[in-house]
C-alpha cells in the first residue's frame, strides 16, 4: 500500500476549493465558514487528524510505503525511484524520466480532460505548497498547529508531515 499524505493546512485550503467547486458537496461562503467546519470535524470524509491518528497504526508495516505530497513536489524523481523500489519496479532512466514528466501536476492537469473529463477542471486546481498561507489568519494558524500536535504530534506520520512541512520549508 502507498499512503500518501500532506500538510494538513494545503489538505484544508485545497478541500476548501474542492468543496466550493464540486456541487454534491457543501459549499461554503467564506474561509472562514470553511475553517470552523473543518476544525469542528464536520466534512464529508470526516476528521484529516483522525484519518491521519488510524493509519498511523501501520506505518511501521513493511507492506505500507508513506511519501508526503511534499516530498513528490520536492523531488518528484527520487519519488518514483522510492515507489518503484517498494513496489518492486524496475524503471530505466528512459521510463523514470517518462513517469516523472507525465506526473507532474502541470502534465496532468492539462491531460485532465481526458484523463478525468469535467472533473479534471474540479480536481486539478493549483497543486501547490504553501497555497495555505493566502487563506489562513494567524489564529487559523495556531488553531491547526494545536490541533496537529494534539492528534498526531509525536506520532511517525506527524514527524514525517512535521519534517516534511517545517524543516524544509
Amino acid at each position: 500500500l502507498l499512503l500518501l499524505i500532506r500538510n494538513p493546512k494545503d489538505l484544508a485550503t485545497s478541500f476548501f476549493h474542492f468543496s466550493n467547486r464540486l456541487a454534491i458537496l457543501p459549499s461554503y461562503d467564506t474561509w472562514d465558514d470553511f475553517f470552523v467546519e473543518f476544525m469542528a470535524k464536520r466534512m464529508a470524509w470526516g476528521c484529516y487528524f483522525e484519518y491521519l491518528s488510524k493509519w498511523n497504526k501501520y506505518a511501521d508495516e513493511e507492506n505500507i510505503m508513506t511519501i508526503t505530497y511534499e516530498e513528490l513536489k520536492e523531488d518528484r524523481a527520487v519519488g518514483v525511484k522510492n515507489i518503484a523500489a517498494f513496489l518492486g519496479i524496475s524503471l530505466t532512466e528512459e521510463q523514470l524520466q517518462l513517469v516523472v514528466e507525465r506526473s507532474s501536476f502541470q502534465a496532468m492537469k492539462k491531460n485532465s480532460q481526458k484523463t478525468h473529463g469535467a472533473f479534471g477542471d474540479i480536481l486539478f486546481r493549483k497543486g501547490a505548497v504553501s497555497d495555505w498561507k493566502n487563506l489562513f489568519s494567524e489564529d487559523q494558524n495556531e488553531k491547526m498547529d494545536k490541533a496537529f500536535e494534539e492528534h498526531v504530534g509525536g506520532t511517525k506520520l506527524g514527524t514525517k508531515l512535521k519534517y516534511e512541512v517545517y524543516c524544509k520549508a
